[in-house]
Formats: C-alpha cells, structure tokens, sequence
C-alpha cells in the first residue's frame, strides 16, 4: 500500500487526526466545493468513491456515530475490506497491554486506556478520557472530550457520550443512545434514548 493515509470525512476530527503527527496523504469528502481545497494542510482529493481507485490505508473521520457507521458500511459495500482501515492511537495515549482496539478507531491525546477493555472498530475517543477496566464499546460508539467510564460499562453500538459526562460501573449505554454533556449515569440507558442530567434522566420527548 502507498504510504500515508487516506481521510474520510473534511471534518474537525480529521484536523485533530492530522494534529496527532500522523502521515495523511490526502482527504476523502462528497461535498465538491471542498475538492482541491485544503483542510488542516491536507488536499481534498475527491469524492468518498475516490477510495477504491487508490490504495492507502483509510480512516472515517466523520464525527456523528450514526454517520460515521453509515459511511463505513457504504465503503464496505463498495468492496472494502476491514484490514485496509487503519487505526490512530495517538502518541500520548496509554492503553494497557490486556486491553483491544478495533480497526479504524481514534484514540486522541490524553485518553487512557486500563486493562481488559474492549474497544471495537470505528470508535471515536476524544481527548483525555477515561475507560477503565472490562470496559466495552461497541463499534461506531464515540465518547466527547473528557468522558470517564467507570469499570465494566458498555457503551453500545453507534452510541455518544457527550463531553465530561460520568458513567458508574456496571452501566449499559444502548445503541444509537446519547448522554448529554456533564452527565452524570447511574442507571442503564436505553437503546436510542436521549438522557441528560445529575443524575441522568430520560428527556421528554414533546409533540
């Protein structure tokens, strides 16, 4: 494979990939008014399709998990295989020697990583969070800048937990669910479902 990575996603997650020092060769957006212009210092090549005609290493930077899954199944689709998707541990983040890391996942600066957690493919770890031990998250979860995760916790697939939010131990994030910013959870939250709050609750949904 050609050296570099390719980035898919013009995106403020691919700017703090570029910022973690890796090489990137180029960047990957279907929004045509970004084409030949640069982000972070890096060309914007093409089109997401553009990835099959090329054959660096890639990585979806875009930031929902929603979004960020559906732009991985569509490259999947197209033929690309789950070995040619590359994964950023950037360089002052730990994670312990029991732990994984799936394929395409972002570890950013600060985040620290103990033993026996499990982080699946196409996650993303903002800076300076937290997972502790047997800690799960599923693929497509995303956790905001200062998250910490007590040990134990899942966070289900395409899940967000926003900035600063608290998860106890033992805790259950659903799929596809969102924690609001400064949470604090301390009851399982369901699939889907919006929670907020000290402690978290469910917000009501208004007609």
């Amino acid at each position: 494979m050609s050296e570099g990575l390719l980035l898919v996603g013009a995106s403020g997650l691919a700017r703090e990939v570029i910022g973690t020092g890796v090489a990137v060769a180029g960047i990957l957006d279907d929004d045509v008014a970004l084409h030949g212009t640069l982000v972070g210092g890096v060309p914007v090549l093409g089109s997401t399709d553009a990835a099959l005609g090329r054959d660096e290493r890639l990585l979806v930077c875009v930031g929902p998990s929603r979004s960020r899954r559906d732009v991985v199944a569509r490259l999947r689709a197209l033929g690309v295989e789950r070995d040619r998707f590359a994964t950023i541990v950037a360089p002052s983040a730990i994670v312990g020697r029991s732990s994984t890391v799936g394929r395409g996942s972002i570890l950013l600066d600060g985040v620290v990583v103990t033993a026996d957690a499990r982080i699946g493919d196409h996650v993303v770890i903002m800076p300076n969070c937290t997972v502790t031990h047997d800690a799960v998250l599923e693929d497509c979860a995303t956790l905001a800048a200062g998250v910490a995760l007590g040990g134990g916790v899942t966070i289900g697939e395409a899940a967000y937990v926003g900035m600063n939010a608290s998860v106890r131990p033992g805790i259950r994030i659903g799929a596809e669910a969102t924690v609001g910013m400064a949470a604090a959870v301390v009851r399982d939250v369901p699939l889907a479902q919006t929670w907020a709050g000290v402690p978290a609750r469910a917000l009501e949904v208004r007609a």
